[in-house]
């Protein structure tokens, strides 16, 4: 049984002081909704006091777990799956702070996901989020290390119940994304405060002078309202960072949102089902589930194929779940040894199996004013006569303008060219049929 961790906490947390300086004037991938409270929390606290001392402990990983073969690790490892936690507010540097104090931070993350990438007893990694999303600075060299990790491991990501913002980026470059029928994920986007205090500080009968040397050295500072030139430079800043985040996702979830599609939510929060048919995630299960699943241990070595040994891991060697895949590199070996068997099985038989096809296709019924669509099935697909003759018979046919026996009858209108030029259908289709037999055979050579 996994013992929980013992935590040393340091000996004094952040200043309000030290939170502003996270969270004005900076942008942050964070949802709305938890910028309200901290504005809310932070308006009016903060004076003009002492910095707190920031300790070694609050800079170093001093939490661990114990696990059944005796190890000791910085997370929870059940049955092979690695277990990392991301609860709370984002930040970006910081030691191992987790749900006690509202705050985890990009280098703990890090930290983790390395761990469980070296440790052989790891064969994936369960990210259980459940944070609105923090600064934006860190974010993405967090999120690269997830899809780098996930390219020798198979990382899911699972929203325990929130993965908003900043923590729906670092969620999108893991393999799945599986939600409860309450998860709320989204808000991509960008937000960037500044509080103005020049009326807090007229009341009190204080006027700040600023002496500074730099055009823009006290851009932004709070002691009154932001210039239009300012609020452009910020302005421009917040996009830029945006335009990253958009692009990040449609990386991420390649294949089930892309760019338009991302920059269409305008930073909206989706739950569960919603968020599925949007494509911000896969699937909805329980945690409980997603664990089992990655548990599965290998199915064992795959059948052979007939000509040569499989050195390689395989599907059928991954974890039996839908969460985990046969990766990249496995399955370009097993291409290149199906295309190597297939040459060794003989050249000769490919190229007057690939001659009959293209034949099939054009002399096709559904070929008949469909020429040309015929004739990029034939030779740049490799569709089966069948299957080529479906997609011809709903394709529309060509206009009586724009018919490839048409454009040939009007070839002597357009110029230029004598009668010798011409040759007759049954010379045009001969040297059709030599070109497609041409490129075929040298396509199996």
């Amino acid at each position: 049984m996994t013992e929980p961790p013992d935590i040393k906490r340091a000996a004094a947390g952040p200043s309000l002081a030290q939170i502003a300086g996270r969270v004005l004037n900076r942008p942050l991938l964070l949802h709305p909704d938890k910028a309200d409270l901290i504005l809310h929390v932070l308006q009016g606290r903060i004076g003009i006091e002492p910095l707190q001392a920031v300790t070694p402990e609050t800079n170093r990983f001093v939490g661990t777990y114990r696990r059944d073969n005796g190890s000791v690790g910085s997370m929870r490892v059940e049955n092979g799956v690695a277990i990392l936690p991301i609860v709370g507010s984002l930040v970006n540097r910081g030691a191992w702070i987790g749900a006690s104090s509202g705050l985890v931070s990009y280098e703990g993350i890090a930290a983790q996901l390395r761990e469980a990438e070296a440790d052989p007893d790891v064969r994936a990694v369960l990210l259980d989020i459940d944070s609105p999303g923090g600064e934006a600075t860190g974010m993405f060299v967090t999120a690269k290390l997830v899809s780098t990790v996930n390219k020798t491991k198979p990382v899911v990501a699972f929203v325990n119940d929130v993965a908003a913002s900043a923590a729906y980026g670092i969620a999108s470059a893991a393999r799945n994304i599986i939600v409860s029928p309450t998860s709320m994920v989204g808000s991509i986007g960008v937000v960037l405060t500044h509080l103005d205090r020049s009326g807090e500080l007229e009341d009190r009968g204080v006027k700040p002078t600023l002496i500074h040397a730099g055009a823009h050295k006290v851009d932004g500072h709070p002691f009154g309202p932001l210039s239009d030139a300012v609020r452009a430079d910020l302005q421009a800043e917040v996009m830029k960072i945006y335009d990253q985040f958009v692009g990040l996702v449609a990386e991420g979830r390649t294949g089930r949102i892309s760019s338009e599609a991302i920059r269409a939510t305008e930073a909206r929060t989706y739950l569960g089902a919603d968020a599925i048919a949007q494509g911000l995630a896969d699937r909805m299960a329980s945690l409980e589930d997603v664990i089992a699943a990655l548990s599965q241990p290998p199915s064992g070595a795959s059948p052979q194929r007939k000509g040569g040994n499989m050195t390689k891991t395989t599907q059928a060697e991954a974890p039996a779940s839908d969460v985990s895949a046969i990766s990249p590199a496995d399955l370009q070996a097993a291409v290149d040894a199906s295309r190597t068997e297939a040459h060794a099985a003989g050249v000769t038989a490919g190229k007057a199996e690939a001659t009959a096809r293209i034949k099939s296709i054009l002399t096709a019924p559904e070929t008949e004013g469909r020429e040309a669509q015929a004739l990029v099935l034939a030779l740049e697909t490799e569709m089966t006569a069948a299957d080529s003759a479906k997609v011809l018979a709903a394709s529309p046919k060509a206009s009586a303008a724009t018919s490839i026996a048409d454009r040939a009858a009007q070839e002597t209108e357009l110029g230029a060219e004598t009668p010798a030029d011409h040759r007759n259908r049954s010379e045009r289709n001969a040297a059709g049929w030599a070109k497609a037999i041409t490129q075929a055979n040298a396509r199996f050579s």
